[in-house]
């Protein structure tokens, strides 16, 4: 059925196949450097703020730089800010609507408490507040899903770190990353057919099933953004956890029932810790009944390009999903009419 173009215009009305084609590119994005960036000396920590899609960016720098961040960065959902905000604290403002209820009220506690304010948007609310006050902000390209616009807010975000002082050279390997994932993404596409595309047979294999997404740590975010993508492409619930945290915990639970009919996506990175490879080895062997792991064996010598190699083929996986599923990839319905009821 994937390898019928007819069927793919049937459901794909807002283009999702190109949009993620055009992915890598977002991580080449040239965004000019804010006045008043670069004076922000004596950071001692980084908070964003945001919902969803608009979060997603920040999950995808504690995931890429965990390693080499020399303060804490951490991702508040929510309307308050945590009490250790204040003017030596870095506030990010992500919302890509510029609309969103939490990161609007979250921007005003950020500036009781003095703190330092970045602002990442594509317009609305945000973007007039941040132009009012002056702070520096960065206008995302517009008319996406703010799924499909997480590539732009990690570039974004990445030239807030860089610009200043906490790390170097990043952006150039974010841009030679997007590079790297241009040549890769060919092999999924929808001209590919079944039998040589992974993307394809992946999603064919989950058709009716619940998702269930594992990986180690390299992965963590892209196992997220996969859940997320199911969830939002697809119209498919699923769910991720992470080694080694699910061998504490979910799998003992994967005992009952015994036939529970989901399906477990592993995301494998030859960069992981030795003992995470040995943990997905020796879970796989004791829970033989309960599951067959579809695995999937990130490409890329690494953590950033196998990211963004891992993250490429998720969003082809869901929006075939959301094929098979009979459904456009691209509108988020329920959740349009949850923000008219709340209003």
């Amino acid at each position: 059925m994937l390898d019928q173009p007819d069927m793919i215009a049937r459901y794909d009305k807002s283009d999702a196949l190109g949009v993620i084609t055009g992915l890598p590119g977002q991580l080449g994005h040239d965004f000019p450097v804010p006045e008043g960036l670069a004076e922000m000396p004596g950071v001692t920590s980084i908070v964003l703020t945001g919902m969803g899609g608009s979060a997603q960016g920040a999950e995808f720098i504690k995931t890429w730089l965990a390693d080499r961040l020399t303060v804490p960065f951490i991702v508040v959902r929510d309307y308050a800010l945590p009490a250790f905000v204040g003017p030596d604290a870095l506030v990010i403002a992500s919302s890509y609507s510029g609309n969103t209820e939490e990161t609007l009220a979250a921007i005003s506690d950020a500036s009781a408490k003095k703190a330092r304010i970045v602002v990442i948007t594509a317009g609305g609310a945000l973007l007039e507040t941040a132009k009012t006050m002056k702070y520096p902000h960065f206008v995302l390209p517009g008319g996406l899903q703010p799924r499909f616009a997480v590539l732009y807010a990690v570039r974004a975000i990445t030239t807030v770190i860089e610009s200043i002082g906490l790390a170097e050279g990043i952006l150039d390997e974010l841009e030679a990353s997007g590079e790297w994932l241009s040549g890769q993404l060919s092999s999924w596409g929808p001209g590919v057919p079944s039998t040589d595309n992974h993307a394809k047979q992946v999603a064919q294999a989950l058709v009716g099933h619940v998702a269930v997404v594992y990986a180690g740590p390299t992965l963590g975010f892209a196992a997220m953004k996969w859940k997320i993508a199911f969830n939002e492409n697809a119209k498919n619930i699923a769910f991720y956890n992470y080694f080694p945290e699910m061998n504490h915990n979910e799998f003992i639970g994967w005992q009952f029932p015994q036939s529970s009919g989901l399906k477990v996506i592993e995301l494998r990175s030859d960069l992981d810790n030795a003992q995470i490879t040995k943990r997905f080895d020796i879970t796989n062997r004791l829970l033989s009944a309960s599951f067959s792991p579809i695995e999937v064996h990130a490409s890329g010598d690494t953590k950033l390009r196998q990211l963004v190699w891992t993250i490429g083929l998720g969003e082809y996986v869901a929006t075939y999903l959301a094929f098979l599923n009979g459904t456009d990839p691209t509108p988020v319905g329920l959740v349009e009419k949850l923000k008219a009821e709340l209003a």
